[in-house]
């Protein structure tokens, strides 16, 4: 056991500086990413008009970036749409309801929070349909909030979402205020940055408490199922309640379908990661645990994890070319050297265990990048 607990504490120190080494590059990385796919709809597009500059945009997203906490780092997101828009709010979306967290522009004191919107019609039902960013005339947003908040300098307004593992967790509002201003592609990059952002903050987390914590006290063996559970996320909205939230029955039922797996909840709190560490790992339908000393039992639920965690890695890297192999059902050819790598990496480190029979590194796969469709994967994907 002591012999254990040493090279436990050797790995949790090598874990900790990968991780140091990557997130800034990781961060970078994202960064220019999303630059390169936005900048031709930042380019002006007359001799008039002037789009949003890149090193502007830059540091907004750094700020973003370097923010300790979930909290932080949305105050980061509208400190920074504030740049580049006259008023900007976010919303937080849970059980079909929308409700004010802050609001940057409205005057003193923090007058959007708790503000309920209108999920029913118009761009915030658009938005939260699409799950994407919609434009349009300040008609078309909730009549209430025009009311009481006043409507912009020009008729135009923005909503966008934010996403976390493909769910509306909130909404982002923004229009020209008084002053006139309202550039929607860079509130878009701004928003798109921070969500990926809030996604590699979880990950990192997520690899920090499985290279190290975990074996610290051992945990009940799982059990077995058949399939994956959906994942979850830890709320990085509690500890604040709406002062003037509607029962969810009352929302639409178009919006109940869009958020049926409850996004997270209002207010964002200190050091909370988006990704629920405990969520439940899959066990393949071929493994009986029962039976299994508690040490073989550890050591199938370690590979789960590694599987899970490796799998995370290849998707957060190449989130286009799973989509679009998705679409075309060759998910594999797409990604088959990273698939493979990863294979040998999982297979290194469990391929001589009690563990190998689980074949975890290929439901993992099948699970998070086919959906758990293996046809998506491609005729030339082995399992």
């Amino acid at each position: 056991m002591a012999e254990r607990t040493w090279i436990e504490q050797v790995v949790e120190r090598v874990v900790n500086q990968v991780l140091e080494t990557h997130v800034p590059r990781l961060r970078e990385d994202i960064v220019q990413r999303v630059m390169v796919e936005l900048q031709p709809e930042l380019q002006p597009t007359s001799a008039g008009e002037r789009g949003a500059k890149p090193a502007e945009l830059l540091r907004a997203i750094s700020e973003i970036h370097a923010g300790s906490s979930q909290k932080d780092i949305l105050r980061a997101l509208l400190d920074g749409c504030a740049r580049y828009c006259g008023r900007a709010a976010l919303f937080v979306v849970k059980g079909g309801i929308a409700t004010g967290w802050q609001g940057r522009g409205f005057g003193e004191g923090d007058t959007v929070k708790d503000f309920v919107l209108d999920v029913s019609g118009g761009l915030v039902s658009q938005a939260l349909g699409e799950r994407a960013a919609v434009t349009g005339p300040s008609a078309e947003m909730d009549r209430r909030f025009i009311e009481r908040f006043g409507g912009p300098a020009t008729p135009e307004v923005t909503v966008l979402p934010l996403m976390l593992k493909d769910k509306v967790a909130a909404l982002i509002y923004g229009d020209a205020g008084s002053e006139g201003r309202l550039d929607s592609p860079a509130l878009e990059l701004l928003v798109v940055s921070t969500s990926a952002w809030l996604e590699v903050a979880s990950l990192r987390k997520q690899s920090l408490k499985d290279g190290g914590h975990e074996a610290i006290a051992p945990t009940p063996s799982p059990v077995p199922v058949q399939s994956a559970p959906a994942q979850t996320f830890n709320d990085p909205f509690a500890g604040h309640s709406p002062l003037h939230a509607t029962s969810a029955a009352a929302a639409p039922a178009a919006a109940r379908e869009v958020v049926a797996t409850p996004p997270p909840e209002p207010e964002p709190v200190e050091e909370v990661a988006v990704v629920d560490a405990k969520t439940e790992p899959v066990v393949a339908a071929e493994v009986t645990p029962e039976g299994l000393s508690a040490e073989d039992q550890d050591v199938h639920r370690k590979a789960q994890r590694f599987a899970k965690l490796l799998v995370d890695e290849i998707k957060l890297y190449n989130q286009v070319k799973v989509s679009e192999g998705r679409k075309n059902h060759d998910v594999y050819d797409r990604l088959k050297e990273d698939i493979e790598k990863s294979r040998a990496t999982f297979n290194k480190r469990y391929g001589n265990t009690v563990a190998a029979s689980g074949n975890y590194f290929s439901n993992e796969v099948v699970r998070s990048l086919a959906e758990d469709n293996i046809t998506m994967m491609g005729a030339n994907f082995r399992r």
